[in-house]
């Protein structure tokens, strides 16, 4: 598991997310609610965040609030190694 800050986790989802959509998207945009991606962009994104991570997201843990935005995706990742560091 990365310990990274979130900054870098910030930036590493937006160049993940520019790479797969063909632009950038601001920080706070529902990427589900305005119809860029679907679910199977769900799964993949999550598959992204657990190796890119280093983090395992838990079947409760996969709901679309904790990926839906570049802001939701760094809140999570960050949340994620702060508690198996602390």
């Amino acid at each position: 598991m990365t310990t990274e800050q979130p900054d870098g986790i910030r930036e590493e989802v937006r160049q993940y997310l520019a790479g797969h959509l063909g632009r950038q998207v601001p920080d706070d945009e529902n990427i589900f609610a305005v119809g860029l991606v679907n679910s199977l962009f769900a799964v993949q994104l999550v598959t992204y965040v657990e190796r890119q991570f280093g983090v395992v997201v838990e079947t409760d843990e996969l709901d679309l609030r904790n990926f839906c935005s570049v802001d939701a995706v760094t809140g999570y990742v960050a949340g994620k190694t702060a508690s198996a560091v602390g």
